[in-house]
């Protein structure tokens, strides 16, 4: 049988960063008085940074600049991102019995900080790019899958909200709901997590 494999989302499900993001975007908000509370900001987390900018409605000259100040505040402030319970512990296990990758909206360079401050095993690490859209398109997902070289029949993607349910279904992949992350989404998903050591359980499954 072939192994299992894991593709997590980032925020909400490795990592709680909700207050590095409110701090971020409260700086950008204020800085280009942008008049969006983070609460706005926050409602469409799980897609890239500028496309949230464009539901937004903010003035595509000012994405650059928005992004760049964001990133570079986010960054200051990187100890106000804390990892959940057990990931750490749990993820070595499952580097060593099954197949494992993070696929996140959010940009390469961050993603990369923030798993090396975790000292996080992951080897493919799959974000979206000028060429390659990020979720809910599936392309990242389908990387992420032709690297590791894994079948669509045993593979899950772990997310936080309906954007990653909505990229796993058209990756045709299996979809686990992390219950303990950022979305108040109440729909039941047929694989529940309500702390990440529960993934174990999953793994457990035939």
């Amino acid at each position: 049988m072939k192994k299992k494999t894991f593709i997590f989302d980032l925020d909400g499900v490795l990592i709680n960063s909700k207050k590095n993001m409110e701090l971020s975007w409260n700086y950008v908000n204020n800085k280009y008085s942008l008049k969006i509370g983070f609460k706005n900001y926050f409602r469409y987390l799980g897609i890239p940074f500028y496309e949230i900018l464009k539901k937004l409605r903010i003035e595509k000259k000012l994405f650059e600049k928005i992004h760049y100040d964001y990133k570079r505040f986010s960054r200051a402030n990187i100890d106000k991102v804390k990892l959940y319970k057990d990931v750490l512990s749990v993820l070595k296990f499952l580097s060593k019995k099954c197949l494992i990758a993070v696929v996140t909206s959010k940009d390469k360079s961050r993603t990369l900080e923030i798993l090396k401050k975790f000292n996080l095993p992951f080897k493919i690490i799959e974000c979206p790019s000028k060429k390659i859209k990020g979720k809910p398109d599936p392309a990242l997902i389908k990387i992420a899958l032709k690297k590791l070289k894994s079948s669509i029949e045993n593979s899950y993607y772990v997310g936080d909200m309906e954007v990653d349910y909505i990229t796993s279904k058209k990756a045709k992949i299996k979809f686990i709901f992390s219950k303990y992350g950022y979305s108040k989404q109440k729909k039941k998903y047929p694989f529940q997590i309500n702390k990440f050591k529960d993934l174990l359980k999953v793994y457990k499954l035939k």
